[in-house]
């Protein structure tokens, strides 16, 4: 019976040794497994680790700036020509014969009063959105500063073609950067949400809106209207392929949401 007893007992302590062993199986390191008192090579610390998609920001930044700055150099160099201008821009030059304010201050001026109407459309801009009402203008007035006049037809001509094929790849570069549209193209897009008329209506009435009160305040209507009319989709389209940048991260807190597929985004 004592031989049993201490059998029992015996038994009894393995039970509670193991018992014991099990229930600090998840807190306790096994032996086998011990962990390292210094961080591995392989491992980097938080001060080293890169930031991801930070070459991507950087890109997609550089794309929204140089674009914005062409498309006011383009724009420049349309007045320079002399032989029609796009259509916001024919606005622009007559209220800056108007008010002999430069067309690039007129420019600055009209984007933000018509960012001031994306409150009651409800549309939320971008960096891109308040970039382009400052940068453009700056950048028009800047080149028109440096650019001296033309007055020769044989130099207008080329100078007014190498002009939109300009704007055309200015505007791939800064739509495609994916930091929301400009604000004369909010407008529309917020006109076409709020009263569910088609985007070419509402680009149409618009633009023809301000084109004829351009002309009216002595703005220039010329050829250069009529083939940047023409010739700007086609080429903004193909420029959008060649300057795509990666699609921006959905935690991004400077791109605005995509606009609609159809809308041809020019500043």
């Amino acid at each position: 019976m004592a031989m049993v007893g201490m059998g029992l007992q015996a038994t009894q302590c393995h039970e509670s040794v193991h018992h014991h062993h099990r229930g600090h199986l998840l807190s306790a390191p096994e032996p086998s497994a011990p962990q390292p008192s210094v961080p591995e090579p392989s491992a980097p610390g938080p001060s080293s680790r890169a930031v991801p998609g930070s070459g991507s920001l950087i890109r997609r930044l550089l794309q929204l700036y140089v674009g914005l700055a062409l498309y006011g150099a383009s724009s420049a160099l349309l007045v320079e020509a002399g032989l029609g201008l796009e259509p916001w821009n024919v606005l622009h030059q007559g209220l800056s014969e108007l008010t002999g304010v430069s067309i690039g201050v007129v420019s600055i001026g009209v984007g933000a009063v018509v960012l001031l109407l994306w409150i009651p459309l409800r549309q939320r801009p971008g960096l891109g959105t308040v970039s382009n009402v400052f940068v453009v203008g700056l950048a028009m007035d800047g080149t028109l500063a440096l650019v001296p006049d033309v007055h020769s037809f044989g130099v207008r001509v080329p100078l007014m073609i190498v002009a939109i094929v300009l704007n055309g790849a200015a505007t791939g570069l800064y739509i495609a950067a994916r930091f929301g549209p400009g604000p004369r193209d909010g407008l529309m897009t917020g006109l076409h949400l709020r009263t569910g008329r088609s985007i070419r209506l509402m680009r149409t009435a618009v633009e023809v809106a301000v084109v004829v009160t351009g002309f009216l305040l002595g703005g220039t209507i010329g050829v250069g209207t009529v083939l940047y009319a023409v010739a700007i989709g086609p080429l903004a389209q193909f420029f959008l392929r060649v300057f795509a940048a990666p699609t921006p991260s959905a935690g991004s807190t400077v791109a605005a949401g995509a606009s609609p597929r159809r809308a041809i985004l020019r500043r």
